[in-house]
């Protein structure tokens, strides 16, 4: 496009999740679940966990907190996680982390 600069070209490549990027992102998740020796709830609980000690973004928490969903993890196990990781990651992540999950699952009222 004319006019358009470097960093910009660059970003629109990652929104658009073009290859390398994408897969890059892809092949860093190959194989770690067989290589961590957890089982499933616990690696989708510690990724969750990871997730909320990043901040991370509204659509890493679908991803994990569907999987953990479809897996069969209890809703009271992703808070039981939650709860366990407050006093190490601080209320300020667990309320964003909540606020996302809810945001990414529909749970949250918009008739406020």
């Amino acid at each position: 496009m004319a006019g358009e600069t470097l960093a910009e070209r660059n970003i629109g490549s990652l929104a658009e999740a073009d290859a390398p990027v994408f897969e890059t992102l892809v092949q860093m998740q190959v194989d770690t679940f067989e290589r961590s020796g957890l089982d499933t709830e616990t690696y989708l609980l510690a990724r969750i966990a990871a997730l909320v000690a990043t901040d991370a973004a509204p659509s890493s928490y679908l991803l994990n907190v569907g999987a953990a969903a479809e897996s069969g993890v209890p809703w009271e196990k992703v808070q039981g996680t939650l709860v366990a990781i407050a006093p190490v990651v601080g209320s300020a992540r667990i309320v964003s982390a909540a606020g996302k999950i809810a945001e990414v699952f529909g749970l949250l009222d918009d008739s406020d």
